[in-house]
């Protein structure tokens, strides 16, 4: 990947105002920018959704069908909850000005089966820096029969995309969990962004891959009296559920209609600043939907999360005023949808028009 580059001078006003404006909400209101108590409230009832489940089933009381998958889907929304409301504020250090305490909140995404050294690589370092960028971003670099960037290429069966890519959203985290982490840490490792002994970095990735295995899928099949199988795809079924919210969240913030997919020039230079990128390439979604914002981590208000990702999501409604009032004084587009299904709409709409075009 060619070194790329923004523009510090392009909208420089905008960035110092928009900086200090937000600056001095947290010196008025005398917050802390960290999540606090609200978070800990977050992580106690996410952890508890995951884990109280799993403990059922391990318990060896489950004989239902019936009982073993919804219990198993329940414990995959305590997933998605964690890796969205309580890893991902951890993993960017505005979970708590203890970094300590970030460091092991953040070891709750390999509790769930993923690993938090990759993913900060893959989410921190490139999806936050080269953001809707062709072979930056690694969401939107995607297996060949998925087009998530115009500047992709594009195949034929790419017209089509828009019918079968729930299936893959909903194997997202089965991805995870299996292959994924592996095949990212030597490539990130390639790239220089992976430090560290590699066997080492190996070993810690399997040793909880191992850990959450015995614990989600060995010990169900040991105790739960049902066939394996059933078992097994009661397991799957719960990663299904969770890889596609997760993948519903995310995906619908960034690739719509209305968002940019910028190219580099020659000398791998963004035409803009990195904030105005930011705003180019992200939307919010259902900013007045307070349960749905808090069950998914504020991901919602996406925008603010680019701009202020050291700033923990418990705030990103109220700094958001300040986000949405400053850019429309500088006639900086502020791109948000009214509800998550309209965002979801333009999603479909704009994985039609890769497929197409």
């Amino acid at each position: 990947m060619k070194h790329i580059k923004f523009k510090k001078s392009a909208n420089a006003e905008f960035s110092k105002t928009l900086h200090k404006r937000v600056n001095d909400h947290f010196k008025v209101s005398q917050t802390k920018k960290y999540g606090g108590r609200p978070m800990v409230i977050k992580t106690i009832f996410m952890l508890s959704l995951f884990f109280i489940p799993l403990g059922f089933i391990g318990s060896g009381l489950v004989s239902s069908v019936w009982l073993l998958f919804t219990l198993y889907i329940l414990s995959g929304l305590g997933m998605a909850g964690i890796g969205m409301g309580v890893m991902h504020d951890a993993i960017h250090g505005s979970y708590s000005k203890n970094p300590t305490v970030n460091k092991y909140l953040g070891y709750t995404m390999n509790l769930i089966g993923a690993n938090a050294s990759v993913w900060r690589v893959q989410h921190n370092v490139l999806h936050h820096t080269y953001t809707n960028i062709d072979h930056g971003d690694d969401d939107i670099n995607a297996p060949f029969f998925l087009r998530f960037s115009p500047n992709a290429k594009r195949y034929w069966i790419h017209r089509f995309q828009h019918f079968y890519i729930w299936f893959f959203y909903g194997l997202s985290t089965i991805s995870w969990i299996t292959t994924k982490d592996f095949v990212r840490a030597l490539r990130y490792r390639k790239m220089g962004l992976l430090k560290g002994d590699f066997k080492k970095v190996l070993m810690k990735i399997s040793g909880w891959k191992v850990l959450y295995y015995s614990y989600a899928l060995v010990l169900p099949l040991i105790m739960v009296p049902l066939s394996a199988w059933i078992i097994v795809l009661a397991f799957l079924s719960m990663h299904f559920v969770t890889g596609l919210l997760i993948s519903l969240v995310f995906q619908t913030a960034h690739i719509l209609e209305e968002t940019s997919f910028p190219q580099a020039d020659e000398e791998g230079i963004i035409s803009d600043s990195w904030v105005t990128h930011q705003l180019a390439t992200t939307s919010n979604y259902a900013p007045k939907s307070r349960i749905f914002s808090w069950l998914i981590g504020g991901l919602n208000f996406q925008v603010e999360h680019h701009l202020f990702p050291n700033i923990s999501h418990v705030h990103y409604r109220k700094i958001s005023k300040i986000v949405s009032q400053t850019a429309k004084e500088f006639k900086i587009p502020y791109l948000v949808n009214p509800t998550f299904f309209s965002a979801l709409g333009d999603h479909v709409k704009m994985l039609r028009q890769l497929g197409r075009a």
